[in-house]
């Protein structure tokens, strides 16, 4: 069951500049900056935000996932027993990608009947 939205994921082709941008002129808050092969930069416009930007490799995302829409951010939901969801939305006839292990937690992106994107992670 997805609990809440977690993450807005924005896909720039110069993460450095966007990083800057949202922290120098809008004053978000750095919450962490990792690259583990993959550079994830996440803000919020507090450390206790609920929901968080995401900042990723717009080149980097379109190798790895072509069929994704990277023209418009994407949300990231948070759920919980993913490999449960993963099997009820498959069930469901809806349109899964395939159920990940990132660093992070597992995820997998779902489209709506329009062909949109969303991901899921467990948090």
């Amino acid at each position: 069951m997805i609990q809440q939205l977690g993450q807005v994921m924005l896909y720039v082709n110069d993460q450095e500049q966007a990083k800057q941008f949202w922290i120098e002129k809008l004053g978000f808050e750095l919450i962490s900056d990792v690259d583990n092969g993959l550079r994830i930069i996440t803000l919020a416009p507090t450390d206790d935000a609920h929901t968080s930007l995401v900042l990723h490799d717009k080149k980097k995302i379109q190798e790895m996932s072509p069929e994704l829409n990277l023209g418009a951010p994407s949300l990231m939901f948070y759920g919980e027993n993913l490999e449960v969801l993963y099997e009820e939305y498959q069930a469901k006839g809806i349109t899964v990608g395939e159920l990940v292990s990132m660093g992070f937690g597992k995820v997998f992106n779902f489209a709506d009947d329009e062909g949109n994107y969303f991901a899921i992670t467990e948090k």
